[in-house]
């Protein structure tokens, strides 16, 4: 499989001395089409930080992140927001879902927001994949949690990105609901061909996916793949 996403020598630095903080210290990672990654640190060990660099929403103080072969700080603001917006997917802690907008408009917001044709073929498929078809019209503050989670995952699925990237996304839901939540994400990575990185600090959560990268103090300290 080719390489889809790499950082190299990554590192993000808050203030200044003698009260210098490294969020980042020269991580280097390569995650291959196809994957399902997770990345497992505890409170402040600098996955957060990451999860936003992979995702452009943050730039580093040195090092580089490639996405498909385009080196995300070597853009403006403006190619970077349009970059985001077609080739990264993301799936957050708190959902983010519109609440005027029912689960369908939730989805395809993004997609329309670009301009573009909405492939509803395909749409279908993920809502029919998520078990979401008899909630189309249905407000976010009518859907539970995990309810909620999967439309995030639809409207993150619907652009057809290149990359999806999870910030804690079961970070709210119980152990039950996390545990379908997961599966979910699995499926669909393998059904539509995503590639997947998820941050968390549950150890259960992070055994689901196919390889773990561990990060603390900013470093990458260890990994397993299945």
């Amino acid at each position: 499989m080719t390489t889809l996403l790499q950082t190299v020598d990554l590192t993000k630095v808050y203030g200044r001395e003698p009260n210098l903080v490294k969020a980042l210290d020269g991580v280097t990672l390569e995650v291959r089409e196809g994957e399902f990654v997770a990345i497992v640190g505890s409170s402040g060990s600098g996955k957060s930080t990451l999860l936003h660099m992979l995702g452009g929403l943050d730039r580093a103080t040195s090092g580089q992140v490639i996405v498909g072969g385009k080196s995300l700080f070597e853009m403006n603001d403006d190619e970077l927001t349009i970059f985001r917006r077609r080739k990264i997917g993301f799936v957050f802690q708190q959902y983010n879902l519109v609440p005027i907008l029912n689960v369908y408009e939730n989805i395809v917001l993004p997609i329309e927001l670009d301009g573009n044709v909405i492939d509803k073929t395909y749409v279908e498929h993920i809502v029919k994949t998520l078990g979401l078809a008899t909630k189309l019209n249905s407000l976010p503050s009518q859907l539970s949690g995990g309810q909620q989670q999967r439309v995030a995952i639809a409207r993150a699925l619907a652009t057809k990105p290149s990359i999806i990237l999870a910030d804690e996304p079961t970070g709210n839901l119980d152990s039950k609901t996390s545990q379908e939540v997961i599966g979910l994400l699995k499926v669909t990575s393998k059904q539509f061909n995503q590639t997947i990185v998820m941050i968390t600090h549950s150890e259960e959560i992070a055994q689901l996916a196919d390889s773990v990268i561990r990060i603390g103090d900013g470093k990458i300290v260890g990994g397993t793949t299945s």
